[in-house]
């Protein structure tokens, strides 16, 4: 017994390099690649899923990832249309119902029954969906400023830049570009832009383009009500434990929102991060030690 905990404790002091991968996921008639990052031991049988927004990708939690890589198997997809994973053909399946099955595949490749779930924006809102579900494999989901309203107007404003970014030129414009339609993100460092930069492009024959497929702009637009959307009912069926990080001056998740969220369904706890809107970026150390707190308690 001893010396398997010598072992563990052995293997959390390695340092594992970050390492790219893919598994095979089927939609409809196409079989397509869902390129993933995984950091920390690949043995390690506590696992930390990370599941960006909307138009990002995995790379968005390489700093999250490498501070709790020493003790999670931190996993971190690019949802199809996105970054390194392959586009979808039908359009009409960018939506959270087939990611939820996709990132299900992927649990099956892990060959893990249980896990944490972190997930931003949309990636939250496929966290919700899973968790809601019998038999769900999360054992503890972090929604980083999402929750079970999603206010029409922000909807309409996130509609206005999805898939219609221009060729940029150069890095240089296209930071611009992104720091002012990323403006909600919060105080990122010049550093932190550059990087987030040089991981949201893609090189063409005329110049930068954004990483992802545009035609998911075309299926959000096709989908938008005037309304605001509420899925309390895929809420209140939640039962693991739920912390909440909330821009304090989000437009998608609203303060009122948060509120209803700590007294109804898991009874979520929430972090208020000041300076920021949609969504945190989760890179600041107390911000990664607060996640930590949370994955680690009773």
């Amino acid at each position: 017994m001893e010396s398997c905990v010598l072992e563990h404790e052995t293997s959390l002091r390695t340092v594992w390099p970050m390492r790219r991968n893919h598994v095979l996921c089927l939609t409809g008639k196409q079989l397509h690649r869902m390129a993933y990052l995984e950091w920390g031991d690949p043995a390690n049988p506590r696992v930390l899923i990370c599941i960006h927004g909307l138009t990002r990708n995995g790379h968005d939690f390489d700093v999250l990832a490498k501070a709790l890589s020493h003790e999670y198997r931190v996993i971190c997809p690019d949802i199809a249309g996105r970054g390194a994973s392959d586009w979808l053909h039908n359009k009409t399946d960018y939506a959270v119902e087939v990611y939820a099955a996709h990132l299900v595949t992927l649990l099956g490749r892990l060959n893990v029954a249980e896990v944490d779930w972190l997930g931003t924006s949309m990636g939250g809102l496929i966290g919700m969906f899973l968790a809601s579900l019998e038999h769900s494999p999360i054992r503890k989901l972090i929604l980083n400023d999402i929750g079970p309203v999603l206010p029409g107007s922000a909807l309409a404003r996130i509609a206005e830049y999805v898939g219609l970014a221009p060729v940029f030129a150069s890095m240089a414009v296209a930071e611009a570009y992104l720091r002012r339609i990323f403006a909600g993100f919060g105080p990122l460092s010049d550093k932190q832009w550059h990087t987030l930069t040089s991981h949201s492009l893609r090189r063409c024959a005329d110049g930068w383009r954004m990483n992802y497929d545009p035609s998911i702009g075309e299926a959000m637009r096709s989908a938008l009500v005037d309304h605001d959307v509420a899925m309390w009912d895929v809420y209140d069926r939640i039962e693991c434990p739920t912390l909440v990080f909330h821009g304090m001056n989000s437009d998608l998740l609203r303060a009122d929102t948060v509120a209803e969220m700590a007294q109804r369904g898991p009874l979520a706890q929430c972090i208020e991060v000041p300076q920021t809107g949609h969504a945190p970026m989760l890179m600041s150390e107390e911000q990664i030690s607060r996640i930590s707190t949370f994955l680690h308690e009773d």
